[in-house]
């Protein structure tokens, strides 16, 4: 099975965003052994900017749950003769995405819930987003597994290139949600703003 040199290039971006969060995700547990070890006491002071730098990695953690399931799904689509998965590969594949797209899914309606609470009601937009791009990727991938297990070549290289646009929408609303501080590697471009949510522009202050 053939498919554009456009999708091969999004693929290769999602699936280095993937490596690129897989090593970002697991810093929180990696923190916690260290600061509950004897070494420790417990009566330390919390690093300067604890809570906004857990819900940074959170919103980073939740892209990483996301991009795994789909990246291996398009994998195994890839690899499949025809990309044709069996019926077992294709439930299995289906099930995995599905219960990252539903932890997300309740992740950012439940941030968006916050929103009626005394400044919290400029947060509303990102969350929503998030929520809405889910509900996207989760309808674009039924749509390739469908495919895929009905053995319709064309039919699964176009599910292929709309799962994983679909997965870069979710990764873009996730960044411009708000939670996340600006990137400033030089010659990176500016990222665009969602109306009403105003990005951290540094980690903060330590």
């Amino acid at each position: 099975m053939r498919i554009s040199r456009k999708a091969g290039l999004v693929a290769s971006t999602t699936l280095c965003g993937a490596l690129a969060l897989g090593v970002a995700g697991p810093a929180g547990p990696a923190f916690s052994a260290v600061t509950d070890s004897p070494a420790h006491s417990a009566s330390a002071a919390p690093v300067p900017g604890a809570d906004a730098l857990a819900k940074q990695n959170t919103a980073l953690a939740g892209a990483g749950a996301v991009l795994q399931p789909v990246t291996d799904l398009v994998a195994g689509v890839l690899k499949a003769p025809d990309g044709k998965l069996s019926k077992d590969e294709a439930t299995k594949h289906a099930a995995g995405v599905k219960k990252a797209l539903d932890g997300l899914t309740a992740e950012a309606k439940a941030a968006t819930g916050k929103a009626g609470t005394p400044g919290a009601r400029a947060q509303a937009p990102g969350p929503e987003l998030v929520a809405k791009a889910a509900a996207d990727l989760q309808a674009k991938v039924d749509a390739l597994v469908k495919a895929s297990a009905a053995g319709d070549a064309k039919a699964t290289a176009a599910a292929l290139q709309a799962t994983l646009t679909g997965t870069v929408n979710v990764v873009v609303a996730i960044v411009l949600g708000g939670d996340l501080p600006a990137p400033d590697l030089k010659g990176l471009p500016k990222l665009p703003t969602l109306p009403g949510v105003d990005p951290a522009a540094t980690l903060p202050s330590l």
